[in-house]
This record gives C-alpha cells, structure tokens and sequence, in this order.
C-alpha cells in the first residue's frame, strides 16, 4: 500500500499573514511606547492651544468679512453674536488682483523682499568678517565678544527706543551730522530715510546671532585642512574659498534660513521705531497688523488674509530651499 507524503507548500505557494490593520498598528506601537507619548502630550496640547487654534481662527476669518463692527463681543451683561457673512475666497482675490492691490499688497512685498535681502546680506557678511576676526589670536579678545554680543544681549525693545532717540530729529545722529556740515534726514518720517533706518537698526540687532554661530562653525573647521592648503600654496583668499566657505557650508545653510524666516517677519523693529506711520516703510508683517489693530474698523478679515499668504510664502521659500540646498549637497 502507497504511502502519501505530503510535503512542506513551497514558498510561492505559501499564503501570506495578512498585514495588521491601523488600529492595531497604533495599539501596538501605543503598548510598546506609550511612556513617549505620555511625555510628548502636555506639549501637543500646549502647541494646539497657542499654535493651532489660532492658526483654524485665522484661516476662518480670511473666508469672512470680519471686522471690529460684525465680529460678536460683550458689553455690560448683555452679547452681541457675529454678524459677519461668508465670502469665500473673495478676500484673497481682493488683495492680490483688486483694485489698488498694488498699494495695498504689491509695494508691500517687493519692499519686503528688499528689506529681507538687505539685512540678511548685511548680518551674513559683517558677521563672517567679525567671526574670522574672533577666531585669530588677539589680545583682548574675551572682550571684544563680550561687546559684540552685547546688541544681542540687550531687551530688544530697549535697543529700538535708544536708537529712535538718537534717531530722533534733534538725536544724536543728526547733530554729528550737522556737526559734519552733511544732510540732516527725518530718519522717523521720511520714507527714504526711514527704510534705510529700519536696516541700519535691525542690522545692528541681528549681526551678533550671526557672528556667534559662525564663528562656532569656524572652531570645527581642523586646523590641519589650513595647514595642508598653506603647503600646497595657496592664497589667503583661496583658502577662505577652498576651505573656510566649504566647512561653514552647514551652518551657513541654517542660519541664513533663519534669518530669512525672522527678518521676514520682523515685526519689533519696523513697529517699535516707526509705529504705524510712514506707511511705505512698513513690511507685510506690520500692515498686517495695521488692518487689524491700527484702523477702525478694524479688518479682521484682511489682517488674517496677509498672515496666510505670509505663512504660504515662507512655506514655499522653505520647502525650494531645502531642496535647492539638498541638489548642491548632492552634487558636492
């Protein structure tokens, strides 16, 4: 009598475990870690509270005609509810292609582009040359960092208020000007002037973050990549090119991101030295503000729509950014 035996199924044959569902996936990874997400839930709830509320608010409001007179409010005992109307998208299109949109959004955003430009350009470059001049063997130089950072150190706000007195009409600016027989600008009030204030201000501020982390990027260069291009020949300014620029390559991609998200919305400066006036000198961050808080009505609406295209601009800056800086690491 034949004797069947059944073999082992063969591995194309074998039928595969079916793949656990998402709710099983979050059970199981909530059983093994679960101490993580404890700790990570007080600041989810922080962040949704301060951050993302405010975010669905505003994103709201830009699909209303919310203004100071329509939005429901107390007085005394007795509410007044909302009354504002729902109008879509209308006031994205108003602001980019309505009428007077070019006074109202355009001139705005090429002088903020201008402005982020200008001061990044300005921290970026004063403060490579300051980070090489700290990190050569001076005598002294604990206080010379010590009095750079200083700007940095200072309350902002208290850096602002010293310079619009010295910026003052009868400051201190304008009598070493006069002193010199050279032109007396109104830096407060004159358009002009009060931009090229606004980035002699804000450079001021900024330059000691830049010399910081720069020069913390120069520290972790090894002298021994200095001394093999020193033997080979090459130049001090081919070895700044050749050695210096490549090793602070990193950190010079983080910082000027940063720079470039902060000066863009800068709003302490250009608000604490100018307030709302001079209108031209006034960047988008600060017209924001402006249409919500500096008018009556004040729009709610429309201050709300600059802070999504704001947020939208910064977003798409950041995600070609990275990307531009991830090709050339890539083709280095």
């Amino acid at each position: 009598m034949a004797v069947a035996v059944q073999g082992a199924p063969s591995q194309g044959s074998r039928e595969r475990e079916p793949r656990p569902g998402l709710v099983q996936r979050l059970k199981l990874s909530y059983s093994k870690y679960w101490y993580a997400y404890a700790m990570i839930a007080p600041v989810i709830l922080v962040l949704g509270t301060l951050v993302g509320y405010p975010l669905v608010k505003g994103i709201y409001y830009t699909l209303t005609d919310a203004n100071s007179l329509n939005v429901g409010r107390q007085i005394g005992v007795n509410h007044i509810p909302d009354s504002f109307k729902f109008v879509g998208l209308h006031n994205y299109a108003d602001i980019l292609w309505g009428p007077g949109s070019y006074d109202r959004f355009w001139s705005h955003f090429v002088w903020t582009i201008v402005w982020t430009a200008a001061c990044v350009t300005l921290h970026y470059s004063i403060g490579l040359g300051l980070a090489l001049l700290m990190n050569r063997k001076l005598r002294g130089r604990a206080a010379y960092r010590m009095l750079l950072i200083l700007p940095w150190a200072v309350p902002t706000f208290v850096t602002i208020f010293s310079w619009r007195l010295m910026l003052a009409d009868h400051g201190v600016v304008n009598n070493i000007l006069g002193f010199l027989h050279l032109p007396e600008p109104s830096w407060l009030s004159d358009p002009t002037a009060a931009r090229f204030a606004v980035i002699g201000v804000n450079t001021w501020c900024g330059v000691p973050f830049m010399m910081v982390s720069l020069l913390g990027g120069l520290q972790s260069i090894p002298s021994e990549l200095y001394e093999a291009a020193e033997m080979d020949g090459a130049s001090p300014w081919q070895r700044f090119r050749h050695v210096t620029l490549p090793g602070l390559r990193s950190v010079s991609s983080t910082v000027v991101l940063l720079g470039i998200i902060w000066t863009f919305n800068q709003f302490a400066v250009i608000y604490l030295l100018l307030g709302n006036g001079v209108q031209d000198a006034q960047i988008l961050v600060t017209w924001a503000y402006y249409l919500g808080f500096g008018q009556q009505p004040r729009d709610f609406a429309g201050s709300a729509t600059y802070g999504v295209l704001l947020l939208s601009i910064l977003v798409v800056f950041t995600t070609f950014y990275r990307r531009w800086l991830a090709r050339n690491e890539q083709a280095a």
